[in-house]
C-alpha cells in the first residue's frame, strides 16, 4: 500500500466513512469529524506513521488538504 492510500485509509478508518464519500475533498465538520472523531483520526495517523504530531499541528489539522501540509512537516510525502 502506497503512503498516500495508507493516508486516505486513515481517513476512512476513523471516521467510518463509506466508499462513496469523497475523502480528498473532506473537511473538519463533513461526515462526522467532529471533535471526538478527530482524535481518533491523530491517534490513526500517528501510528500508521510512526509520528507524534505537535499540539499546534492537531489543532490546525482542518482537512484532508491541510494534513498533507502538516504530515510533510513530519517526512511524511504524500
Amino acid at each position: 500500500m502506497s503512503v498516500f492510500e495508507q493516508y486516505k485509509e486513515s481517513f476512512v478508518n476513523a471516521l467510518h466513512l463509506d466508499s462513496e464519500v469523497q475523502v480528498e475533498a473532506l473537511s473538519y465538520r463533513d461526515h462526522g469529524w467532529d471533535s471526538v472523531a478527530h482524535m481518533v483520526l491523530m491517534a490513526t495517523l500517528e501510528e500508521a506513521f510512526d509520528i507524534m504530531l505537535d499540539t499546534d499541528d492537531v489543532i490546525d489539522f482542518s482537512s484532508f488538504e491541510k494534513g498533507k501540509e502538516i504530515l510533510r512537516k513530519y517526512d511524511v510525502e504524500l
